[in-house]
């Protein structure tokens, strides 16, 4: 089920990069640059990389490694984009907020990393 949700999640990022990259386009203001980035490439590209590496072993995504992988990420990618999105849009006090995302992202990330060479052999 993990591996579904990661795929759904993606899907719904990539909407979301899409939709920002359709907006910045037609009102010409690309200060959100950096998120629409970090969207499509943590959100849609990671997320649905995530999603097949589970789908081609499934017995990893039935780890505790794999659901604090799921929760983590899941939790710091939208705290990291949201706070970066107010710090670009000058809310300087965003910063801290997005260290607090980026924390919890790279520690799912972390998860990821052991999970992969616990549970696929050579």
């Amino acid at each position: 089920m993990l591996k579904i949700w990661f795929l759904r999640l993606a899907g719904l990022y990539f909407l979301v990069g899409v939709g920002m990259g359709y907006a910045m386009s037609i009102t010409e203001k690309f200060a959100q640059m950096p998120v629409h980035a970090h969207v499509n490439l943590l959100g849609w590209v990671s997320m649905a990389i995530f999603s097949l590496v589970y789908f081609a072993r499934p017995a990893a995504a039935e780890t505790r490694l794999a659901k604090a992988h799921f929760a983590l990420y899941n939790l710091g990618l939208p705290i990291m984009m949201v706070a970066l999105s107010l710090f670009l849009s000058g809310a300087k006090e965003a910063g801290p907020v997005i260290g607090l995302g980026a924390t919890l992202l790279i520690i799912g990330v972390i998860c990821f990393v052991i999970n992969l060479f616990r549970q696929i052999k050579a």
